[in-house]
C-alpha cells in the first residue's frame, strides 16, 4: 500500500472538522483558529516500540496511549484539548495493524473530542509522534514554576499502578487476575485529567503531569519555582487497592514515588486554599488527596508515621547510561 493510499483509507476518515479548523488534512498545512481571548498551548511526545509499548501490545491501545499521554500535558497547563497531529512511522503497511491502530485513534479523538488535523507517514523502525493543541484563556494557564514554600502538595488518582501493570507484564509481579485486569488497563490505557486541570486553573500555584514519577516530576516544580524543596507523608500518598493488596510498604512506595507513567496531576496550592480543593475537582470527577508540603530546604524528605525515612529510589530517565 502506498504512502496516500494509507493515509486515505486509515487517517483521512478521522478528520472530521472540529473547533477552529479551516483547513485540515488534504492540504500542506492545516490552518487553525484560536481566538484573541485565548492562548495557544502545544506539546509533542514520541511512543517508540520496545520503549514506551511492546511489539506485540494491541495496536488499539497503542494509539489510545499516544494520545492521552499528549492530552495529560494539556490538561497539566491547564489547557482544553482541540487538535492533533500524527506522525508514524511503520516497518509494513501491515493493514490489521492499521485498522486497529486507527480504531484505538478514533476511540481516543473522540474521548477527547479532539479532531486530527495533520501527519506524515514514513517507512521505518515503529514509532509515534503525536503533537497535541490545546488553548487556554489568557493568563490563566498552569505552569510548574510558581510554587511558594509553606504551599501544600495534591496528587490526583492513585499512584503507581502503571508500573505495576507494567512490571505484570514483564513478569517481575504476579496477581490475582482481577487486581491484574485493572492495573493493566492502567498502564495500557492512561486517563488523561482534562476536566481536573481545567478545574484548578484558579486554585493551582502550580502544576505538572506524571509521567516519570511523582518525585521526579515533582522536582521539575521544585526546581522550576527556585530550587525549593519538599516534605512528603508517605502514608498519605494514594494508592489503589489492588497495589496495596500487591505489595510491602516499601513496593508500595516505590511503585508510588517512582514508577512512572500514571499520567495523574500533581499540583500544588497556596495555604488559605487547601480546604477548597474538594470542591473545586468535584465537577470533574476526579479526587485529589494532600501528600505535603513545599519547603526551603532543596531536597524532597520522606516522613513514615512522623518520623524521617530513608529512600533510595530510581526514577525513569530516557538517557539513562
Amino acid at each position: 500500500m502506498r504512502e496516500f493510499e494509507l493515509i486515505d483509507k486509515y487517517f483521512s476518515p478521522l478528520s472530521t472538522g472540529g473547533r477552529g479548523v479551516s483547513l485540515g488534512i488534504g492540504d500542506d498545512a492545516a490552518i487553525l483558529n484560536v481566538p484573541d481571548t485565548h492562548q495557544l498551548v502545544v506539546t509533542t511526545d514520541t511512543l517508540a516500540a520496545g520503549t514506551h509499548f511492546f511489539h506485540h501490545d494491541n495496536p488499539t491501545d497503542v494509539a489510545w496511549k499516544a494520545v492521552a499521554v499528549n492530552v495529560s500535558d494539556l490538561a497539566a497547563m491547564g489547557a482544553r484539548p482541540l487538535w492533533l497531529t500524527l506522525s508514524i512511522t511503520l516497518p509494513d503497511a501491515e493493514e490489521t495493524w492499521l485498522s486497529r491502530f486507527a480504531q484505538g485513534l478514533k476511540e481516543a479523538l473522540t474521548f477527547y473530542d479532539l479532531a486530527l488535523v495533520g501527519g506524515d507517514t514514513v517507512k521505518g523502525p515503529l514509532s509515534i509522534s503525536v503533537t497535541a493543541f490545546g488553548q487556554v484563556p489568557k493568563g490563566q494557564a498552569l505552569t510548574r514554576s510558581s510554587a511558594k514554600p509553606g504551599d501544600w502538595i495534591f496528587c490526583t488518582g492513585t499512584l503507581g499502578d502503571a508500573a505495576a501493570g507494567l512490571a505484570l507484564l514483564t513478569k517481575k509481579l504476579r496477581t490475582d487476575e482481577s487486581s491484574q485486569d485493572y492495573l493493566l488497563e492502567r498502564f495500557r490505557r492512561p486517563a488523561a485529567r482534562v476536566a481536573a486541570g481545567i478545574a484548578l486553573r484558579h486554585i493551582a500555584s502550580a502544576c505538572i503531569d506524571i509521567s516519570d514519577g511523582l518525585i521526579a516530576d515533582l522536582r521539575h516544580i521544585l526546581k522550576s519555582s527556585g530550587d525549593l524543596g519538599a516534605r512528603i507523608d508517605l502514608d498519605a500518598l494514594p494508592t489503589s487497592k489492588a497495589l496495596e493488596n500487591l505489595c510491602s510498604d516499601v513496593e508500595l512506595w516505590e511503585f508510588a514515588l517512582a514508577g512512572g507513567e500514571d499520567y495523574e496531576l500533581c499540583f500544588t496550592v497556596p495555604e488559605d486554599a487547601h480546604d477548597r480543593v474538594a470542591g473545586v475537582l468535584q465537577a470533574s470527577g476526579v479526587q485529589a488527596v494532600p501528600i505535603g508540603r513545599v519547603t526551603t530546604s532543596g531536597d524532597i524528605e520522606f516522613l513514615h508515621v512522623g518520623q524521617p525515612v530513608r529512600l533510595a529510589l530510581s526514577p525513569w530517565e530516557h538517557f539513562e547510561t
